[in-house]
């Protein structure tokens, strides 16, 4: 008999088509493989979702543990589940309208969301102001057109909103990348735009969300590491050509543009420059005299002081 311990299997599922990955625990994990729809235990009551694969290094659990995958859904549930899919737009359009008719005109109705087999309608939105808005009257009037289902409300941020709305991109793409292959949102600062030359103009920089763009974070990593084995803008630098001061610097060919007195610029790549004050301290020391050579402690070949 297989020790539990030996055999128990973490896999990643995910509830949205692009939603974020939760790790579930199982012992048949020799049963599952990807694309299966699973049961799996929430915060928020039994859900389905789709296995994504097996992950080979889960890391530590968390705490509590893993919780575990129940069991596959049956065919008739993954029926339920497109049936109920079906009524989310009619649901979230009344949603629409009956927040309008209270004159909650701050708010979004973004999506409207049911669990597989329709006990749970949840309604997402955002609103356009920092202050707490009340649903509670909103959320009462749904539950009394949908009596049979639980209602609840859940606030998104603005890129969520951006995600299920899709659209062109802001830089012209016809799909933008959070709707496309954006699982998670990473934390995007100023500092990444700055690091890779972008212009701090706002419309560049900007994505439709009206936060700073998803893509800034995608090169981030290769242009500070290549801003390391560079020269700041302004330090001296000797070339081939001569002293000059660095005017520019381009991290991913791995190369600088360099002002000299003259005016005249030139771009030089890494290999071909050298730090000009080091370079000056190096020759001092060099041509410096030699404290020990008197005392014939050194055979350096200059001569003492």
């Amino acid at each position: 008999m297989t020790n539990q311990s030996t055999s128990l299997h973490i896999f990643a599922v995910r509830f949205q088509a692009l939603g974020k990955l939760y790790h579930f625990k199982t012992v048949n994990g020799d049963q599952l493989m990807a694309g299966d729809f699973v049961i799996v235990p929430t915060s928020r009551g039994r859900e389905m979702g789709e296995v994504v694969g097996l992950v080979q290094d889960p890391g530590a659990p968390p705490e509590g543990g893993w919780k575990s995958i129940e069991r596959l859904a049956a065919p008739n549930e993954l029926v339920m589940r497109r049936m109920w899919q079906k009524r989310e737009l009619e649901a979230m359009i009344d949603c629409r309208a009956k927040a309008s008719e209270i004159g909650l005109r701050a708010v979004k109705i973004a999506k409207a969301e049911y669990s597989y087999d329709g006990s749970r309608l949840t309604f997402l939105f955002h609103t356009e102001t920092d202050e707490k808005v009340d649903l509670q009257e909103l959320q009462r009037a749904m539950a009394r057109v949908y009596r049979r289902t639980r209602v609840e409300m859940r606030q998104i941020g603005p890129r969520d909103v951006a995600k299920i709305l899709g659209g062109m991109g802001a830089c012209g793409i016809e799909e933008r990348c959070c709707s496309r292959f954006l699982s998670e949102f990473s934390p995007i600062s100023i500092k990444m735009a700055k690091a890779q030359g972008i212009s701090l103009n706002p419309q560049e920089i900007t994505g439709m969300c009206g936060r700073l763009r998803c893509c800034l974070v995608y090169e981030y990593e290769q242009y500070a590491e290549a801003r390391k084995r560079l020269p700041k803008r302004n330090k001296r630098v000797m070339t081939p050509l001569g002293v000059g001061r660095v005017f520019d610097v381009l991290p991913l060919k791995e190369a600088v543009l360099v002002g000299f007195e003259d005016g005249k610029r030139a771009e030089f790549l890494k290999h071909e420059i050298q730090p000009y004050d080091e370079l000056k301290a190096l020759q001092e020391k060099a041509s410096a005299p030699c404290d020990r050579h008197e005392n014939g402690e050194c055979d350096c070949g200059k001569e003492g002081s």
